[in-house]
């Protein structure tokens, strides 16, 4: 009885064996390698001085990037043309590691003329598309640096009445180009029915204008209740209205971010309050790849297609191509562990 039982049981193993080939891993083996070389991720950040671009950025990501940033007074403001400044973070998440890059606007609609400030961004994009390109094409392909600007969250100023003629241009000179995540800034300054009328009005303006933002992809039959709903979340809250803050407070027992006022007290994390939940959910936890897969997929085929059109009858080695821009870039790299 015992041989024949032993003797069941390796028939059924090795039937077992034969019936399993083992490429069902390969979702394991990706998980493992992409954990092992990390992800990287590039976000631009547009909007004039004062609308809580850094502060915003800082209560995203638990960072403090603008630690030695100098804020310049009226005066510099008025002689001050758009530059591009790129500051690194590397970033430890459960044994996940994420290098953030981010790309801001100093400058960009400050001055008296704002004619055409929007032009350095559109180079500085250009010009992170043909680094890639070239890399792209040469011999060493194992290690290709990709500073494609993967999203960029465009800051409305919540003064106005809607969008001014400067975010109109801007937008349309970058909707090709880049990913657009419309916010709303400073939504403290407004009441609830304000936000919702400044929403609307900025929405029915991007129709208007025929303004290209990031279209979240449809939900997959296979996802399940809670991020259906968190996806139907994201998508009304466009454009996010958003509340920044570097300000720690303890409110019962729990770590709050907020901006205290003598009439109160703002979360930035109660959605009561702000779309911030909102906007990172949607830039880390359920859309960040798809911004990148639009990147590579749509941005950069586009200018790549372009570029192609362009020097199809010219040969790359006898004529050198490249964009140029006049704007001033520097680099910093600060690492953050996450606890």
């Amino acid at each position: 009885f015992f041989h024949n039982k032993l003797h069941n049981s390796v028939f059924l193993k090795t039937n077992w064996d034969k019936e399993y080939v083992g490429f069902a891993t390969l979702p394991n083996q990706i998980h493992r390698n992409s954990v092992k070389k990390g992800f990287e991720f590039t976000l631009m950040v547009i909007g004039e001085s004062g609308l809580g671009k850094s502060t915003l950025v800082n209560s995203l990501f638990l960072t403090d990037l603008y630690k030695d940033r100098k804020v310049l007074n009226a005066e510099g403001r008025l002689s001050q043309t758009v530059g591009i400044t790129q500051k690194t973070v590397c970033i430890e998440e459960k044994g996940v590691k994420l290098k953030l890059n981010l790309v801001d606007t100093q400058g960009y609609g400050d001055t008296l003329n704002n004619q055409y400030s929007y032009k350095g961004i559109s180079d500085y994009i250009d010009c992170q598309f043909e680094q890639y390109r070239k890399e792209e094409v040469g011999l060493e392909r194992r290690h290709i640096r990709d500073n494609r600007v993967h999203c960029c969250l465009y800051f409305i100023s919540p003064f106005g009445h809607g969008l001014r003629p400067l975010d109109v241009e801007c937008m349309q000179a970058l909707q090709d180009k880049v990913n657009i995540i419309p916010v709303l800034a400073k939504a403290d300054c407004l009441t609830r029915d304000e936000v919702n009328k400044k929403k609307n009005r900025i929405l029915s303006e991007i129709d208007e204008y025929m303004l290209k933002i990031y279209q979240f992809p449809d939900c997959e039959s296979d996802e399940d209740e809670e991020f259906r709903r968190q996806d139907i979340e994201i998508k009304k809250s466009v454009p996010f209205a958003v509340i920044g803050s570097n300000k720690v407070v303890d409110i019962n027992g729990r770590k709050v971010r907020v901006r205290v006022y003598p009439w109160g007290v703002v979360e930035v994390e109660n959605p009561d309050h702000s779309d911030f939940v909102h906007l990172r959910n949607m830039l880390v936890r359920t859309h960040m790849q798809d911004l990148k897969d639009m990147t590579h997929d749509t941005h950069y085929e586009r200018y790549r297609s372009q570029w192609l059109y362009k020097h199809q009858h010219t040969d790359e080695v006898g004529t050198s191509h490249t964009v140029t821009h006049t704007h001033t870039i520097f680099y910093s790299v600060h690492c953050f562990p996450l606890n």
